[in-house]
């Protein structure tokens, strides 16, 4: 029996479906999952069996051991952290990583296992990479969005020493590949989230013309996702006198920020923070607006996307990273230029014209027709899992292979 250990940088979390659902795919393939978490879960519904803050110190001194006694396996990892030219900080916290990947390995030490995967490229990334060269174990990490695009610290070692890398598109593996030539690009497998989805026949009949453009935006309430790019938006289309209502629902540090200024702009009767909204409400919210609207600097490719059109919604998105391959502009969606507030109410406003014109929104029934077809037939949450499963299994098989004969040299020199 395979036995994996799957760790994140917090698990469970309600935005990142995706973990849980990858995880309970293998287990329903046969393997032996160990779920893992960096942090301490804020969801205690499904505790993980390893949550790394809370087990570190206890055991400390075995993991001092393993370092002390494997200190060949991680002097390399060492040897970069000391000649890289990353930032002293860095290095510093690279250190302390260094230290909880041991922790992480001995309280996996009891388990036969076989490999380790990591969620994401963040430092829970270096704390398996680490654990699996103790353990000499096999390594993998999933690559999204930030994780690759904005922070990426260290991500030549980790891709040195991965077995394989899985990522969510067809961009980011370009770009992988761009950024680091001396890379296998066989190692580098694209596997795309999914979301569940419906026939394109079964949704409901378009409704009457609207007296107004309802936007929604989902996501957490960081600069990354730049909602004050949005509420600037609102402004402008205040300004036209364009008639609209924009809801955000999310949480996070940005929400202090973005409340001055819905009151710098006198928006408080057209924008409303939700705040944080559970994924069994999110539907019906869906269901209640005219567009979603993404307005993020860096993303991979957004679930949330997915999600609205699966629904049958009209999406407004930045023409950045992997989101193009989701979203066909003109198509199944509609592409703003990044960084373009011109460009972006341009395109609500077209919108608009198209639900309320004579036409009664005949293009975009089309395109919203269109959106469901192309998630349905790519974005599939059950199709796109079993592809998961395929993958994962087929290559941590052969890197599993690959080890066995290499120790086997080993032992016979």
């Amino acid at each position: 029996m395979l036995t994996v250990a799957y760790l994140a940088n917090q698990f469970p979390s309600e935005i990142e479906p995706y973990v849980e659902d990858e995880i309970a795919e293998l287990r329903r393939r046969g393997a032996l999952v160990i779920a893992g978490s960096v942090r301490s879960p804020t969801d205690t519904a499904e505790m993980p069996e390893v949550i790394l803050q809370q087990g570190a110190l206890r055991v400390l001194g075995p993991a001092m051991w393993l370092l002390l006694t494997k200190w060949n396996c991680v002097l390399p990892l060492l040897t970069r952290v000391v000649s890289g030219r990353e930032s002293i900080g860095k290095r510093i916290k690279a250190l302390l990583h260094t230290l909880l990947g041991a922790c992480y390995a001995a309280l996996l030490r009891r388990h036969n296992l076989d490999h380790i995967h990591v969620h994401h490229g963040y430092f829970g990334s270096w704390i398996g990479m680490t654990a699996a060269r103790l353990l000499n174990a096999g390594f993998s990490m999933t690559l999204h969005g930030s994780d690759l695009l904005r922070s990426g610290a260290y991500l030549d070692l980790k891709l040195a020493h991965c077995d394989f890398c899985i990522t969510i598109s067809d961009y980011n593996r370009a770009y992988i590949l761009a950024r680091f030539p001396e890379v296998d690009p066989r190692k580098i497998l694209v596997s795309r989230l999914g979301v569940d989805t419906v026939d394109c026949t079964t949704l409901a009949n378009p409704r009457k013309k609207p007296g107004s453009l309802n936007l929604l935006a989902v996501g957490r309430l960081h600069e990354v996702k730049d909602h004050s790019f949005l509420l600037r938006a609102c402004a402008e289309l205040m300004a036209r006198r364009v008639p609209f209502f924009c809801r955000i629902a999310g949480d996070g540090p940005e929400r202090r920020q973005l409340k001055s200024l819905i009151k710098r702009w006198g928006l408080q009767e057209r924008v409303a923070l939700l705040g944080h909204i559970a994924k069994t409400r999110l539907p019906a919210l869906y269901d209640t607006a005219d567009v979603v609207v993404l307005t993020s600097r860096s993303e991979g490719i957004p679930v949330v996307l997915m999600e609205a059109m699966a629904r049958g919604k009209i999406v407004l998105a930045p023409a950045i990273n992997g989101i193009p391959e989701l979203v066909r502009d003109g198509e199944t969606g509609f592409l703003y230029e990044r960084g373009s507030l011109e460009n972006f109410v341009a395109h609500l406003q077209f919108i608009y014209s198209q639900m309320t014109g004579d036409q009664s929104g005949g293009l975009l029934e089309q395109i919203k027709c269109n959106a469901v077809t192309h998630v349905h037939q790519n974005f599939n949450r059950t199709r796109n899992l079993q592809s998961f499963g395929d993958l994962f299994l087929h290559r941590t098989a052969a890197a599993s292979r690959n080890r066995t004969h290499a120790n086997l040299i080993l032992q016979q020199i």
